[in-house]
C-alpha cells in the first residue's frame, strides 16, 4: 500500500491531469520545468528564446497527454518534445535569417545587433555565451545526446530511449560533439 503523504509519481499526476485535473499538470510542469528550460536553453542560446520554447513544449504536452503512455518515463517523453520544439525552433530562425539576409544593405542597417550587451562585458560571461554559442551551433543529431547526458545528467541508456536510438549510438555522438566543440572553440 502506497504512503498517502507520499508525493504523487509522475504516472500518478498524468492520469489525474486526464481527468481534468489542472493542478496536477501544474505539479508536473513545476517537476519538469527547469530541465525542460536548460534544454530549450542550451538548444537556443538565448534565455529569452528558450523560456518561449519552453512554453510552446508545455502547451503540446498538456495538448497530448492523452498520447503519453504512463508506463514509460514522463520526464523522457517531455524531453523528446522539447528537442522537437527546439527543432522547429531553428527552422523558423533559418527562415527568418534567409528573409533578413535578403533586405537590401541600406535596409540591413536597421536589423538590430545581437551582440552582448556592455554588462555582460565581463570574461566569465564572454566565455560562457562563446561556449553556448558552440553548443547551439552543433548540427542537432550531435547537440541532442551531448546537453540530455552531460548537461542534463541523463544516462546514455535514458538519452537513447529519449532520441529512439541506441546507448552506442549516444556515445558515439557525444564524442564527435566534443571533437566538434573543439574545433569551434580553438578556431
Amino acid at each position: 500500500m502506497t504512503d498517502p503523504k507520499a508525493p504523487a509519481t509522475d504516472r500518478e499526476l498524468v492520469l489525474r491531469a486526464l481527468g481534468q485535473h489542472q493542478p496536477s499538470f501544474r505539479e508536473l510542469m513545476a517537476r519538469h520545468r527547469e530541465a525542460v528550460y536548460r534544454v530549450a536553453r542550451h538548444h537556443t542560446g538565448d534565455e529569452g528564446e528558450a523560456m518561449d520554447v519552453t512554453q510552446e513544449a508545455f502547451i503540446s504536452a498538456f495538448a497530448s497527454l492523452n498520447r503519453f503512455d504512463p508506463d514509460r518515463p514522463f520526464r523522457a517523453w517531455l524531453l523528446r518534445i522539447v528537442i522537437n520544439k527546439c527543432r522547429d525552433w531553428a527552422r523558423r530562425r533559418a527562415v527568418r535569417r534567409l528573409f533578413r539576409m535578403a533586405k537590401p544593405l541600406d535596409d540591413a542597417v536597421h536589423i538590430a545587433d545581437e551582440g552582448q550587451d556592455p554588462e555582460s562585458a565581463a570574461i566569465s560571461a564572454r566565455e560562457l555565451a562563446r561556449i553556448s554559442a558552440a553548443v547551439s551551433a552543433l548540427p542537432a543529431n550531435l547537440k541532442d545526446p551531448l546537453i540530455l547526458c552531460r548537461l542534463e545528467g541523463m544516462s546514455m541508456a535514458e538519452a537513447g530511449q529519449v532520441l529512439g536510438i541506441s546507448e552506442k549510438a549516444v556515445e558515439t555522438r557525444i564524442y564527435r560533439a566534443r571533437q566538434k566543440l573543439s574545433e569551434i572553440l580553438e578556431g
